[in-house]
């Protein structure tokens, strides 16, 4: 009995260290697609949002090149900037898009990042959807909701930028600039960023090349 207690209890070690080793507060750093081998070309930031601003999309200039990943390339479609409050953050290790995006970034914009607001509702992100929910009605009209919050799938640029991910935390105010992308994979897997902050449902979610992330 006490042979099996020990194995018991060794084991409950065993998984808390692995669960721990791979949560947000362990010291292991988050992947992130390096260039391919002979490709140089920098993630510069597209033009910054004002503060307090919905997010800003703008063109992309002709001298910005696809970026060749070891892992595929990313199509730039747009510039984006947002600036926001994070809702929520998930890490992803096995689904197909962790090979470029390990983390997931919930954010809102407007009224949608107001304590009073926010107090009245929860949010769960899961196989790379943001859900959101309220105890008896939404605080603000559904379309507004919709229109005031974002998933993002961000693809770290550097390493740099993968610590500044690493960091960030739900409740704080976040900045991303980044380029929207198209990712086409090497073996000729394709997933493309929503160009839309009025979307939902499947193909909603912006795929953020995040050159980079600042929190407060």
């Amino acid at each position: 009995m006490i042979a099996i207690r020990r194995d018991w209890i060794a084991a409950a070690l065993v998984l808390s260290a692995i669960g721990w080793w791979y949560s947000p507060i362990s010291p292991r750093p988050l992947p992130f697609p390096a260039q391919a081998p002979g490709f140089a070309q920098a993630c510069l930031p597209p033009p910054s949002v004002a503060a307090g601003a919905e997010p800003l999309q703008t063109a992309v200039p002709a001298e910005l090149h696809p970026y060749r990943l070891e892992a595929g390339t990313l199509t730039p479609l747009a510039g984006f900037s947002i600036e926001g409050r994070l809702l929520s953050r998930r890490d992803y290790r096995a689904d197909r898009l962790a090979e470029f995006a390990p983390t997931d970034l919930a954010m809102a914009w407007g009224r949608m990042r107001e304590d009073a607001v926010l107090s009245r509702m929860t949010f769960r992100q899961e196989v790379r959807f943001l859900s959101y929910y309220w105890a008896d009605r939404p605080p603000l009209p559904l379309q507004e909701i919709g229109r005031s919050s974002a998933n993002l799938h961000i693809i770290p640029a550097d390493a740099a930028v993968a610590r500044a991910l690493k960091r960030t935390r739900a409740g704080e105010q976040v900045r991303v600039d980044g380029w929207l992308v198209r990712i086409d994979a090497k073996d000729g897997w394709q997933a493309v960023s929503s160009l839309s902050r009025d979307d939902q449902g499947a193909g909603a979610c912006e795929i953020v090349y995040a050159c980079a992330i600042r929190a407060r």
